[in-house]
């Protein structure tokens, strides 16, 4: 199985269209030859949860079944179509599942997997369905929380994500190693007391926590790459004699990988 997670930007004339893509790409994705699951997702400012979202950036997270699933589906599909035409920039990582715990509507996107060791950089998944009697439990703790995982050693970046405004909350971490995230979750005082109160309160109707490996990752936001030099020395960034140079800039002199400048 390949994960891709996929953060767009659009110009804020071209905002209407991100939104209407929420309603559109629906069928198109279900439809996607080889993606067992997906979720289209809004973003917020801030890399972590976030009341106030970002009009202009925009999600896609799928599973596949092979890379050559998601590489179909990047050369030719509506749905990458839509971004190349429609899209100011754009950034993807693929990963490969490590560990997964919850389910995320009902279902187990990423299996089962149990990997114990791992060298390297490492992305984690934290979404949860909050329940609406918690929402202020929930929402007092985030900028403690997001203050607290932004300063932790070992943090590279993050995005904030969901599904729904308010109560369908995901972050997307990228970490320098599987020790760091250990770290921050298990052995910071602060963190930990967050976390007994989601279990002592009983915050989230539904939540998933998954691990994963960083295959590779290409494009850019903002004009960079999110992982600095982490996305050439370590992952390395997508050769742009593949179908990479889908990405790279077309009304530019520059050759940097992403979508429309």
């Amino acid at each position: 199985m390949i994960v891709s997670l996929t953060i767009v930007r659009y110009r804020k004339l071209f905002i209407p269209f991100a939104l209407l893509a929420m309603a559109i790409h629906r069928l198109p994705m279900w439809l996607q030859k080889g993606c067992s699951f997906y979720k289209l997702l809004g973003s917020g400012h801030n890399g972590t949860f976030d009341l106030q979202p970002d009009w202009q950036q925009w999600g896609l997270l799928a599973c596949w079944d092979s890379r050559e699933d998601f590489d179909r589906f990047q050369a030719s599909s509506f749905v990458a179509n839509w971004w190349k035409i429609l899209g100011h920039e754009g950034w993807t990582v693929l990963c490969e599942p490590l560990q997964s715990h919850g389910k995320w509507d009902g279902k187990t996107p990423f299996g089962n997997p149990e990997a114990k060791e791992h060298t390297g950089p490492v992305a984690v998944l934290t979404r949860a369905t909050i329940r609406i009697s918690r929402l202020k439990n929930f929402w007092s703790h985030v900028d403690e929380v997001a203050n607290l995982m932004t300063g932790a050693p070992g943090y590279i970046t993050s995005f904030g994500i969901g599904e729904a405004p308010v109560y369908r909350q995901a972050t997307f971490s990228i970490w320098q190693s599987l020790d760091d995230v250990k770290n921050f979750a298990y052995k910071s005082r602060e963190h930990a007391e967050v976390i007994k109160l989601t279990r002592s309160e009983n915050w989230y109707k539904e939540e998933l926590f998954a691990r994963f490996k960083i295959l590779e990752s290409f494009g850019s936001l903002h004009g960079k790459d999110p992982l600095g030099d982490l996305g050439a020395r370590v992952i390395g960034t997508k050769n742009k004699d593949s179908g990479s140079k889908d990405f790279e800039s077309k009304d530019s002199g520059n050759k940097e990988q992403g979508f429309k400048n």
